[in-house]
């Protein structure tokens, strides 16, 4: 079993930057690939990011690549996205998982509940 906890969203203005963090517990950290996902209101859940669990190899949605960087430290189980020059479509609750390299929700064993970032124009 893992625990997964987000944390680090807010308000922001559009432009603006933010950094989520993920913090797991339970088994192995290191054993999992993470990922990012987000939903915004009556949309579906979509891929952000995601990073292998050992040798740090990046995956980005095309809405986010340039903007996005997704990162771990496996010394302190925590998976990061730094989320640089917000729009406003970026708004949603994001969420990390753990499980396999992939875009794909289905591919992914375990989730947080869930941080909520609002980027106002």
């Amino acid at each position: 079993q893992v625990q997964l906890v987000e944390s680090g969203g807010g308000l922001v203005q559009a432009g603006g930057s933010l950094r989520l963090s993920c913090a797991a517990s339970g088994r192995t950290f290191s054993s999992y690939a993470m990922g990012w996902f987000r939903q915004a209101p009556g949309k579906e859940r979509e891929f952000v990011a995601t990073i292998t669990r050992s040798r740090g190899r990046t995956y980005y949605a095309d809405s986010v690549k340039g903007r996005f960087t997704i990162s771990r430290d496996n010394a302190k189980n925590t998976v990061y996205v730094q989320m640089n020059s917000l729009k406003p479509e970026d708004t949603a609750v994001y969420y990390c998982a753990a499980g396999g390299y992939s875009s794909s929700p289905r591919e992914y064993d375990y989730w947080g509940q869930g941080t909520q970032v609002t980027v106002s124009s």
